[in-house]
């Protein structure tokens, strides 16, 4: 009886460490080094790096944070100055976004990519 337990106990310690721990790559960039900005679009890429940042949190609706809106092309456009300063965490401009770790490279590399391409609302 007491050998079972120990059984149980070894395996369950194994579970509990192999549970544990996890590839530490969460990315394509991460994990292959790739970063693809050939492809970035306002519709999805831009959009879509807004919504899982949480920016449309605070900059959005009736009241938006300082006063910037990033809920539409436009708006985004007119503040794109403020928007890189703060994603890039450069001196004079609030870092964002806020309370949370700055933007990956490969984020902002694909941000930068639309601005030289124009900003175009695609």
């Amino acid at each position: 009886m007491k050998r079972i337990i120990l059984i149980f106990s070894i395996i369950g310690a194994m579970v509990a460490v192999l549970s544990t721990s996890s590839c530490k790559y969460d990315s394509e960039e991460e994990l292959y080094g790739v970063c693809d900005t050939t492809q970035v679009t306002y519709s999805v890429t831009i959009t879509g790096l807004l919504n899982g940042y949480g920016c449309l949190g605070c900059h959005s609706g009736p009241n938006p944070n300082a006063g910037v809106f990033l809920d539409n092309h436009a708006s985004i456009v007119s503040n794109i100055n403020r928007v890189w300063g703060a994603i890039n965490h450069a001196y004079g401009f609030k870092p964002m976004p806020n309370g949370r770790p700055k933007m990956s490279p490969c984020d902002i590399n694909k941000i930068r990519a639309w601005m030289d391409a124009g900003l175009p609302n695609n």
